[in-house]
């Protein structure tokens, strides 16, 4: 150590000549180079100036409903809804918000340095952040051009709350940021709160709920009291009021108040969200808004009823959670003006965490196509009724199988049972299969395809051959948008209503084009809206059965994957989907045990206060007797009369000769070894013969039996197979096949 001592005292310090260069000239330069790039950095950084801008922000439109009242507290990036003048906010209020954020706010111009110095002090101290020391200006910065949290956003910050107060006055700043600060559940601004929390305005908060709404930002989700902060919150509530006391804000008598009263919270009651039916509007609107305010848009939305379906909809659902099933959506139309009243998506988010645990609630599944199953037979029948068919038509329902590449898909109703001959009513109104595919080959596949897509189902996007006869049992994906509007057709009458979701005082209603008749369509209604029709699957008394005379019919798609409540009435068509976003089967859900209740409930509310109305007939009806077609019991029915029916039972397909329907061109049967082999039969079946012509069965060559008729059931045995079969009758002897066909 001495040696270095000695070492030091010894140097030549010998002067510098002038053009040389010491360290305090490198460490001047250095410094100048850091300021240079410092200044340049922080002009780099600085915020644009059309980001520091105080005006309302035209992120979106304000949405009305059909009175003109705000439809839900928005919780998008702004409060754009709920913004309140400086004049109106409670001076004890501002007191508070001052005292808690930014007591020297009128004293500075931008930062405040005290508080700032005192905030380093404290986290070095402390090793750590222990305060941020923002003014009110620097948050507003914030609030309009969002940086990461560090210490460079901070420098910035500074300079930017410099230029706001610039450009602005303090009390455009303060109501500015009044207007907007953040709080939890994504809500903006106190008067939103003051909803949120206590379900007040703001005029008529005590002095405890004002200090608990300047406290709330410093930490929105940690302080919540919706969330378990309530304890920390009244210690800060307190200690804010002890402030505002010390600083003669506060009289002894409230201060002591304070000190005494817990908070009481009065949540609001929960409003639907409607951020779907948002997106919807602003798509129906897009380029409507022109300069930078917000423009306010009346839609035709019924927020009583929104609110009122929201919540039945996701109480059935919470009640269904068991059986699999967590998705929903709903939608109702005013069927005479076309006016959207409802647009409701299950469990969606509405800023309060109660929607939380909905999976997909972000989807909007009012515009999600889904396989609807039964729930587009209406317009099937409304098609086959304008191409012959009545009401009273005899239709065959027994075992039906249709070949599917080289296997045979047998076809069932619902319930497994086959009733013979039905009519076209019974048919429809219990959702049977059997005929459905009968009428479908009767209307043909590529007309019904047709007139589905001027029905607006635009889903449809495949050929009629991809759908094939399936397309009769909903095999194709529509959303409920499009099924409420096509059972928007048929309660108009067989003509298309376009859809509406603002209200135009000035637009004029154009009549839709027509894809139905009126008598087509007010028959469908007719059925659709009969208890007896639909007894034989449903029974007499069922959900279905509303108390005002209502159209419903319910669909269920396969393996339980989707269920479909659709109705309509005088007045109002309601849609109602069930199922999994993600796919997934439910765990037996149908139409009639899942959507149908909130159906019910639905139009229950919905014809409270109105003078309900039968849905109309058309004209030049007559009762006929459903026991002349061979129907148990005798139901009085209404048909067009008689000489329309054809007088026999509907059949799978017309054929134009004698030809093999069963089996099909290599079909490939499968022996199961475990029955007896008696049991084990397959129908060998002719089409186009006489009933008593005779036939020969033959297989490879050698006859197996002799029928009067056209079917046999053959004993199954394991080989290949030609089937050939000898006919005679009237037109004389002729050989029919051979089909391949093979067993395993």
């Amino acid at each position: 150590m001495m040696w270095l001592c000695w070492s030091w005292s010894h140097l030549d310090r010998t002067p510098m000549r002038p053009d040389e260069w010491g360290w305090p000239r490198w460490v001047g330069l250095g410094v100048s180079a850091f300021a240079l790039w410092l200044g340049i950095a922080t002009w780099a950084g600085l915020a644009d100036e059309a980001l520091l801008d105080l005006k309302p922000k035209a992120a979106s439109h304000i949405l009305l409903d059909r009175q003109g009242h705000p439809l839900a507290e928005e919780t998008g990036a702004w409060n754009i809804q709920s913004q309140v003048p400086l004049y109106r906010v409670p001076q004890r209020l501002k007191d508070a918000v001052l005292l808690a954020e930014d007591r020297r706010f009128f004293a500075h111009r931008g930062v405040d340095w005290i508080a700032r110095a005192h905030g380093l002090w404290q986290g070095v101290s402390a090793g750590r952040i222990v305060r941020g020391a923002s003014t009110i200006t620097e948050q507003v910065v914030r609030m309009l051009d969002p940086r990461p949290r560090s210490l460079w956003s901070k420098w910035l910050e500074g300079f930017d709350a410099a230029r706001l107060e610039r450009r602005y006055t303090k009390s455009d700043i303060l109501e500015f940021y009044l207007n907007q600060v953040p709080y939890a559940s994504n809500r903006r601004g106190v008067a939103e709160a003051a909803r949120f929390y206590f379900d007040r305005d703001l005029d008529t908060l005590d002095t405890r709920e004002m200090l608990a709404l300047a406290i709330l930002p410093r930490a929105p989700s940690g302080l919540d009291p919706n969330r378990g902060g309530t304890k920390v919150l009244d210690r800060r509530s307190i200690r804010l009021a002890t402030s505002m006391r010390h600083a003669g804000l506060l009289p002894a008598a409230e201060w002591q108040n304070v000190i005494e009263t817990p908070l009481d919270l009065y949540p609001a009651p929960r409003r639907a969200a409607i951020g779907h039916f948002r997106n919807y509007v602003e798509r129906q609107i897009a380029g409507a808004r022109t300069g930078t305010m917000p423009i306010k848009v009346t839609t035709t939305l019924d927020s009583g009823l929104v609110d009122f379906a929201q919540n039945l909809l996701d109480e059935r659902l919470a009640s269904l959670a068991p059986r699999q099933v967590h998705n929903g959506a709903l939608l109702v139309v005013d069927r005479r003006s076309g006016e959207i009243r409802a647009w409701v998506v299950a469990g969606a988010e509405d800023g309060s965490d109660r929607g939380v645990g909905t999976p997909g609630r972000f989807l909007d599944a009012v515009l999600i196509p889904r396989q609807p199953g039964s729930a587009l037979k209406p317009f099937l029948y409304a098609a086959a009724f304008d191409a012959g068919w009545s009401p009273a038509e005899r239709i065959e329902d027994a075992p039906y199988s249709e070949a599917v590449g080289t296997g045979l898909h047998r076809f069932n109703n619902y319930s497994r049972q086959f009733y013979g001959e039905v009519s076209a009513r019974q048919a429809l109104g219990n959702s049977l299969n059997i005929p459905a595919l009968h009428a479908v080959n009767f209307v043909g596949p590529d007309r019904y395809l047709d007139l589905l897509h001027q029905l607006g189902f635009e889903s449809l996007k495949k050929s009629a051959g991809f759908y094939g006869d399936g397309l009769a049992l909903g095999n194709g994906e529509v959303s409920l948008l499009e099924l409420v509007r096509g059972f928007t057709a048929l309660a108009n009458g067989g003509k298309v209503m376009p859809l509406r979701a603002v209200v135009d005082r000035h637009a004029r209603a154009v009549p839709g084009a027509r894809v139905f008749s009126r008598n087509a369509a007010l028959l469908i209604g007719n059925v659709l809206s009969d208890p007896w029709a639909r007894a034989m699957e449903f029974g007499r008394y069922s959900t279905l059965d509303l108390p005002v005379q209502t159209a419903v019919k319910t669909g269920t798609s396969s393996d339980y994957r989707d269920a479909w409540s659709v109705g309509f009435d005088s007045r109002y068509v309601v849609g109602i989907w069930m199922g999994n976003l993600d796919r997934t089967p439910t765990d037996g859900i149908t139409g009639s045990t899942g959507p149908a209740l909130v159906l019910r409930g639905v139009f229950a509310y919905l014809n409270r206060d109105q003078n309900t109305e039968k849905l109309p007939l058309p004209d030049g009806l007559a009762l006929a007797d459903s026991c002349a077609f061979g129907q148990s019991g005798c139901e009085q029915i209404y048909d067009y009369g008689t000489g329309r029916t054809s007088g026999r039972a509907a059949v799978a397909r017309e054929v134009a000769g004698p030809s093999i329907l069963s089996p099909t061109p290599n079909l490939r049967l499968a022996y199961d070894p475990r029955l007896p082999a008696d049991r084990q039969m397959f129908r060998f079946a002719l089409g186009g013969v006489e009933p008593e012509a005779h036939v020969t069965w033959m297989l490879n060559g050698a006859p197996v039996a002799e029928t009067r008729g056209a079917e046999f059931m053959w004993p199954v045995s394991r080989g290949l197979y030609a089937l050939e079969a000898r006919v005679e009758d009237e037109d004389g002897p002729r050989v029919l096949g051979p089909v391949a066909f093979s067993v395993r």
